[in-house]
């Protein structure tokens, strides 16, 4: 039977995103084939980690055009951002958990691709007037997929409903990075026109002068 390495790769990572701690034996019973044929397609481990990693950098920039984060007011990027990546989420979270894939040289260059394209997003919002400049967009950038994977893990627990994912997941970064509105600066009676009625910007009539 010919196994398609897709199939095993993706259900791995529906397995790895409810059970980060899933052994390879887990894996390849999850998938319906034999340790052996796992083995032949990925040597090990990390190899199978490796592999998860590449499909969900994939899966982030396909969220990411889809997205179309240049269009339109920042914010609604950002909940277009969260509502198209959301399938790949449970993945991410998995991901994010494995702290090999984000240190020493051999990084792979796409999170930094995926990271430049989202901090753009938020520095467009910054300029916009749209999102607070206190708040760095490397800084949303990261706040953006600790938010993802929470929503994720939340879900995967049966502590949080599904239907809620988007709606809690942009609010809570949103009513954060939005730019609060002006404070409006009371009037001063004292700079009112003549015209306005205000007794005290007129000046008092002479004796003998008419009112």
């Amino acid at each position: 039977m010919t196994v398609d390495r897709d199939h095993v790769l993706r259900g791995a990572a529906a397995l790895l995103a409810r059970k980060s701690t899933a052994t390879m034996d887990e894996v390849a019973k999850a998938a319906g084939i034999s340790r052996a044929t796992l083995h032949r397609h990925f040597a090990g481990r990390d190899a199978l980690v490796r592999a998860l990693e590449a499909l969900g950098i994939a899966e982030c920039e396909t969220a990411l055009d889809a997205a179309r984060l240049d269009e339109g007011p920042a914010p609604d990027a950002v909940r277009r951002l969260v509502q198209r990546i959301e399938p790949a989420a449970g993945l991410l979270a998995f991901l994010y958990t494995e702290n090999q894939l984000f240190e020493g040289e051999e990084q792979n260059q796409g999170w930094t691709r995926i990271d430049d394209r989202i901090s753009g997003l938020f520095r467009r919002g910054q300029l916009g007037g749209e999102f607070r400049i206190d708040l760095t967009p490397a800084w949303l950038t990261e706040a953006l997929f600790g938010l993802l994977a929470s929503g994720a893990w939340m879900v995967q627990s049966g502590k949080g409903a599904p239907k809620d994912f988007q709606h809690m997941i942009t609010e809570l970064l949103l009513g954060g990075a939005l730019r609060p509105p002006a404070p409006q600066v009371p009037e001063n009676p004292a700079s009112r026109s003549p015209a306005s009625g205000n007794p005290t910007s007129r000046h008092p009539a002479t004796p003998g002068e008419e009112s």
